[in-house]
């Protein structure tokens, strides 16, 4: 998945390491966490595009993991698939009124799983990374690696390009400088976070037809935010 990972959460490395691999497999970019308050921390920080959560968990079980990340408003849209032992009809009930968009019993296929995971993100407008990306009257096409506005073609650099993408995939969500350096440019590069603000400037100056470089946001103190209301 263009810029984005799934987390995936479990107190068993066996579990985890077979989840990871299975949806490497299919072509998604995953993290790992073993408890509920290590992962608490890392979905509030970076973001990803899916959270797999196991429900028994020491510290922090799954279903009060998703509890709180849908009580925030900044992680709220972050979809949840919990796995568990746990079968009867009235735990997946809890288990979804809780906030999870899907719910996985063990034991599981991996290609159940990855299949459970195509279509929630589908549902959450994930699913498709190759479709055009649409804001205003703004067009990106992932695959031919072109933005338009107006069916007009727009110059920009392909970090600036790169870094409109992650926008529009994630519209409306809060990102440090960190958090973009780490998503856009990757977790091993060691530039300055003021390099983010650079290509913010170049961005915004290249999308100015109809106003678009509004959508790009500036939030005080926290970093920048891509909003399709202008």
């Amino acid at each position: 998945m263009s810029g984005g990972f799934i987390l995936v959460v479990d107190d068993e490395p066996a579990i985890c390491d077979m989840i990871c691999t299975s949806l490497e497999m299919a072509g998604y970019q995953t993290r790992k966490a073993a408890n509920g308050q290590i992962a608490l921390q890392m979905i509030f920080n970076e973001q990803p595009d899916l959270a797999i959560l196991d429900w028994m968990m020491p510290m922090m079980s799954g279903i009060e993991l998703t509890t709180r990340i849908k009580r925030d408003p900044l992680t709220a849209e972050i979809p949840i698939i919990l796995l568990t032992a746990r079968s009867v009809e009235e735990d997946k009930i809890r288990g979804l009124e809780a906030g999870a968009d899907d719910y996985v019993v063990k034991p599981f296929s991996p290609r159940e799983l990855t299949a459970r995971v195509k279509a929630v993100l589908r549902r959450a407008g994930k699913g498709n990374e190759d479709s055009n990306l649409t804001a205003g009257t703004m067009v990106l096409s992932p695959d031919e690696q072109v933005c338009r506005i107006d069916n007009e073609t727009v110059s920009m650099g392909p970090k600036e390009l790169k870094l409109l993408e992650f926008f529009m995939r994630h519209p409306n969500r809060v990102f440090s400088r960190g958090q973009l350096l780490d998503r856009v440019w990757g977790g091993n590069v060691y530039i300055d976070e003021r390099t983010v603000d650079v290509h913010i400037r170049r961005l915004r100056k290249a999308i100015t037809m109809n106003d678009h470089e509004r959508m790009i946001q500036t939030v005080r103190g926290s970093g920048y935010r891509f909003s399709c209301d202008i």
